[in-house]
């Protein structure tokens, strides 16, 4: 009976062995997945900073393009609007200096 009852303790002892094992097992598993997935999180972190930064940056360059094609388009529309009134223009010049020379007359004579 005696070896019986250990016999028993021994599968009990073996058995507590045996879960106690499992156990560090399981949590050694479990810290090695945070780990890995904290490390993926972090790694996935970096790739989306890293193509924020890209986007930003393309988008920066083509605001950039817009803006010069826009001013040269204003430069050149200007240039032209000169060029389409130069006529206009140098009338009302003269008008002007006309008027001027006309009154500087009035007043000498």
């Amino acid at each position: 009976m005696k070896r019986i009852i250990d016999e028993v303790f021994q599968a009990e002892d073996k058995v507590s062995a045996i879960l106690k094992q499992a156990r560090e097992r399981a949590s050694e598993l479990k810290r090695s997945a945070e780990k890995k997935a904290s490390e993926t999180v972090s790694e996935a972190r970096r790739q989306a900073q890293e193509a924020a930064q890209t986007i930003l940056d393309e988008a920066k360059k083509e605001a950039e393009r817009l803006r010069r094609d826009k001013l040269k388009q204003a430069e050149q529309d200007a240039a032209s609007m000169l060029q389409r009134n130069a006529g206009a223009t140098d009338r009302l010049v003269q008008e002007v200096c006309d008027a001027i020379v006309k009154t500087e007359w009035e007043k000498d004579g």
